[in-house]
Order: structure tokens, then sequence, then C-alpha cells
């Protein structure tokens, strides 16, 4: 008897950000039963799984089989289903061809007896969870091809589970992508040929190949295979793409196992005007239509209509037995040389006392690059608001803070005489964020004025390193201006929004412990920028926000999983009118 521990602590979202690394397609959809009592929640995990066949000497290989249960409560509150809850695993499916046992890190939860594994926990989470981690080997005297199934069911008071079929298979194809030796530091303009080379070292051919490309927004591939999709280029809707696009290339054939193969002609890797640091992720998997589904992840992709692109064998080579999906991808990460130059916008407001006015302030990204610290998932900026004299906050985007008037931490958020605001990872070029303040005038103070600054993360070193017009980095908020001040508020030189949009932004105030700009050091140029009008500002008596359709910053506490793959890369954006 075994015994194993179910880790569902560690819980995944199957939502916009998908699990690190490009993954091979998982099934976790199974028809429901119909007219079923209760929640229905749904058990998965991969597919298939690949195992080494038994080695001739020594110990066998080991491979992992992580189940899942899915519970669909739409409520994010939700604390899910609670109560007792088992799982079962029928392995009688596998006698023969593989043995499961518990994965090296787990504990004391599972019991695992002759053909049987049983899994005892309490509740399940809204959304998607991990069930256990298992080891799977190859057993003695099974044989090239071997072929079975465990089976999982699940059972809980007042719930149905619907059950899933995990298929395990002894041998098979393993596409080993070879790392390219590209160059990292870049100029915008720069164009590096991509000789995609991969190796079969398993122990069958791969029917077909999909080889699957993902780029960050400053980069781009130029061509466009007529046997190649693309989801368009990197964040160009600024309500629905992110920093990421994608190309899904099929390629007929048989590629057999010890083979080598590679691009009949390299595709070609540009860095753009936009590019600042940029990633590049380049897989390939055995073509199939659920794999081709996985990628896509629900997104809309378009063929292109050049060229088909061609693989051709490169050389034979010893066979290997290295069935492991995690060499099926590389990574390429770029720094181009460029600069992004973020405003500051302020504004006016007018209220007699007693009256709420909603300061619509922010900041813009006048480019030409994008900024994203996609491998960190660390704010890229922060903007930073002084509230004017003669008033206080009474309403305030989810994603700022209140802080102290010298920018420390402050318990009581209510009140607060300054407040802070992190942006998300990534802040995209032609992005104009809008961060509504409304404020209730206490005591009429003609021209009086609030700070609006866009700064680094770091409150001692402020100045953005990229950004080479610090001067622009600062507007002001005028509350009940007399005409006596000064007219120059910050911002726009010509009053417009921008079309572009930000990347959600992350709560929380000033990030002084943190590293504000991933592998730099350096500061801002001294040279100065230039700043024009101010911002709008609507006035109010029941402290409700206008609504303009600008992108805003919202908490975004899954930022850090940002190279997750496995499909196109989303984040849903919020409406101005909704940040409050």
């Amino acid at each position: 008897m075994t015994r194993l521990s179910p880790r569902t602590a560690l819980r995944r979202t199957a939502g916009g950000l998908a699990a690190a690394g490009l993954l091979a397609a998982g099934s976790l959809a199974v028809a429901a039963p119909a007219q079923a009592d209760g929640p229905v929640f749904t058990l998965g995990g991969p597919a298939e799984t690949a195992l080494h066949p038994y080695p001739e000497t020594g110990s066998p290989q080991k491979s992992s089989l992580g189940l899942t249960v899915h519970n669909p409560d739409p409520d994010e509150e939700s604390m899910g289903y609670e109560g007792e809850v088992t799982y079962t695993l029928d392995l009688s499916g596998i006698a023969g061809v593989a043995e499961l046992s518990p994965a090296e890190d787990t504990g004391s939860d599972c019991e695992i007896t002759g053909s049987t594994a049983v899994c005892q926990d309490w509740g399940v989470y809204a959304g998607l969870s991990s069930i256990a981690d298992f080891d799977l080997a190859a057993a003695k005297g099974s044989k090239d091809g071997a072929t079975g199934t465990i089976e999982v069911t699940g059972s809980a008071e007042g719930v149905t589970f619907t059950p899933f079929s995990a298929k395990v298979t002894v041998g098979g194809p393993d596409l080993v992508m070879k790392r390219l030796p590209f160059k990292q530091e870049l100029k915008p303009g720069d164009v590096q040929p991509a000789p995609i080379t991969f190796t079969n070292k398993g122990t069958t051919a791969a029917d077909g190949v999909l080889l699957t490309l993902r780029y960050s927004r400053g980069m781009e591939i130029t061509e466009r295979y007529s046997n190649c999709e693309y989801n368009g280029e990197a964040g160009d809707d600024p309500f629905e793409g992110y920093a990421w696009a994608t190309a899904l290339c099929s390629v007929e054939g048989s590629y057999e196992p010890g083979a080598t193969y590679t691009l009949a002609d390299p595709l070609s890797v540009k860095a753009t005007e936009r590019a600042f640091y940029d990633t590049l992720i380049y897989r390939i998997n055995e073509d199939s239509s659920a794999q081709r589904s996985a990628q896509r992840a629900g997104a809309d992709f378009t063929r292109g209509t050049g060229p088909a692109l061609t693989l051709k064998r490169v050389t034979s080579s010893a066979r290997g037995a290295d069935l492991n999906p995690w060499d099926n991808q590389q990574e390429a990460d770029f720094r181009t040389d460029n600069t992004a130059n973020f405003v500051a916008v302020g504004g006016k407001a007018d209220g007699a006392v007693g009256e709420t006015v909603t300061a619509d302030i922010g900041f813009r990204n006048d480019g030409p690059a994008w900024i994203g610290y996609i491998r960190s998932g660390e704010p890229v900026a922060a903007f930073d608001f002084t509230v004017p004299k003669g008033a206080e906050v009474t309403r305030k985007p989810e994603s700022c803070r209140g802080v102290t008037a010298d920018g420390k931490y402050r318990e009581d958020q209510d009140r607060a005489p300054r407040y802070v605001c992190n942006t998300s990872m990534t802040v995209r070029d032609g992005a104009d964020v809008s961060l509504p303040f409304d404020l209730k005038i206490t005591e009429l103070v003609p021209n009086a004025d609030g700070a609006v600054r866009i700064r680094n993360t770091w409150l001692s070193e402020p100045e953005l390193p990229f950004d080479p017009k610090p001067a622009d980095n600062t507007a002001r908020l005028v509350l009940n201006d007399d005409g006596s001040g000064s007219e120059d508020t910050g911002g726009s030189s010509d009053g417009t929004t921008g079309t572009g949009g930000a990347s959600e932004g992350s709560a929380g105030g000033d990030t002084a412990g943190q590293d504000p700009t991933p592998g730099t050091s350096s500061s801002g140029s001294g040279s100065s920028g230039s700043s024009g009008s101010s911002g709008t500002a609507s006035t109010s008596t029941d402290g409700g926000l206008a609504s303009t359709g600008s992108v805003a910053l919202m908490a975004s506490g899954a930022a850090a999983t940002a190279l997750a793959a496995g499909g196109v890369l989303y984040a849903t954006n919020r409406r101005r009118a909704r940040q409050v």
C-alpha cells in the first residue's frame, strides 16, 4: 500500500492566463450527465501520457500524471464546494503496461492498493484545481506501443463528477527543439534569421508537426506562410490583445526517430520600432487537431498567403529514448536600444464647498517603445497623485492605495493625502491611461493644486530609466482656478485621448523594496519634454464617474505568470466606468 497527498492548494486558473510553457493539449471537458442534481464538477488531466520504454538495464524513467478537477462556480469570491470528497483511480486498465507511484514531493492523503488508488480530500475550489500528482513508468516486460487507460471518478454528497480517462502509451515520438544562438542586444529594425531545428529522440515517427511561435509586442515574424495561421500583431486591439502574438504552422510528413530536421528557409525575426524588452518562444509538437485547438486558446487566427513553410532532414543519429515534453520548447530574450516617453496628464476642476468633482488624470506612453517586464511580472511604473488642499478623495481607482504625504505606507485608507497606483508589467506604446478620482470640496482654496506624476516604482529613484524626457513626467491637478495661476497643468498638447491601451495594472502602493527595471540601473536623460493643456474634469454631486472609454488600470494579481503559453495570452480589460 502506497500513500500520497493531493495538492489541492496548488490552484491553477483556467482563464485568460494559461499554464507556463505551451503545454501539450489536455482533456478537461467531458459531457455532463443529463439532468444531474446539484453542481457538476469535471475531472481532467492530460489526454495521453507517453512513457519511456522499460530499459534493458537500470530503473525505468518516469513521466508525470497530474489530475485536476473543475468547479464551474462563477462567483469569484466563493469558497467553492465544502465537504468530504473522494477520488478513485481504477488502474486495472494499465496492468502490464505501466505502474503508478506517488510523486516525490507528496505526503499521505492518497492510498494505492493493488489496482486502485483512493484520494480523500475536503472541498473543491471554484475554478480549476489540482487533485494529485503521480509518477508513471513502463511496466517490466511491456512492449513498445503498448497502451492502456486509467479511469478516474469522484464522489461527494450532493455533487456529480464527470469521469475522466487518462490514456497511457509506452514509447512515442519525442521532439526536441534546438536552442538558436540569437543576438540579444538589438537596435530597432534589426532582423535575424531563425533556422528552427529539432530532433525526434523518441521511439516512433511523428505524423506531421506543429511549429508554434509566440512573440511579444516589440518583435515581428516578417513572413506569412500559407500553412501557418496568425492571430495578428501583438496587442493590436487595446481591449482584447495583450502582449503576445502567435503563429501556428502545420507541416505534413513523417518525422522519423533519430532524425534531425530544420527549416528549408529560415524565418526572419525583426525588432520593430516599439521593441524594448521582448521574448520569442518557439515550440514543436506532433500535429493534431487537439494540439492546434489548445494553442489557439479560442483566439481568432488568419491564414497566411505566402509560400508554404517547409522542413528538410539534416542528419540521422543514434536513436534516443528521451520522451520529455519539457524539451519541445526554447525561448530567447531580447533587449532593444530604445526609449519610451511617459507623459503625466493633469487637469482642472471647479466646485463649491460640499460638492464632489471628478478629476480625470492619468498618463500616456508616447513611445516609440512599449515597455513590458514579461519575465519578472514587475510593474513598469507608479502613478503618484498628491491631493490638493481643501479636498478629500471619496472614490479612487481600485489599483490605487493611499499613502502618507511623503509616500510611505499608510494603514488608514480614508482621506489619505497622497495615492500611488502601480501599473501592470506592460504598458503599450500609444497607451492613454485614465485614473479618475472623486474629490469632495471641503474648503474653498483658490488655485489649490496637487502633483500628478508618473515615476519609477522606487520612491528613492523616481526617474524612469527608459524615458528620455523626464520633464513631462509631472503635471498638476488644479481645483477652483481663479485665473491668477499658471495655465499649464501638463499632459496632452491637443487635449485628445490616445488610441492605444495599457495593460492592466496591479493593486498596491509604493514598492520601495522592488527592483524598478530588471536588467537596468541607469536613469533617464535630463533632456526636457514639452507640456501642454490639461486633461478633462467633470463635476458630480453623487460621486459618480464619467465614462469616456479610456483604458484604465486594474488589479492583476496573476501578472507574474506572464510567460504562460498554451495559446494566446489574454487579459480582461476594464473600461474606466468599471474601475471603481
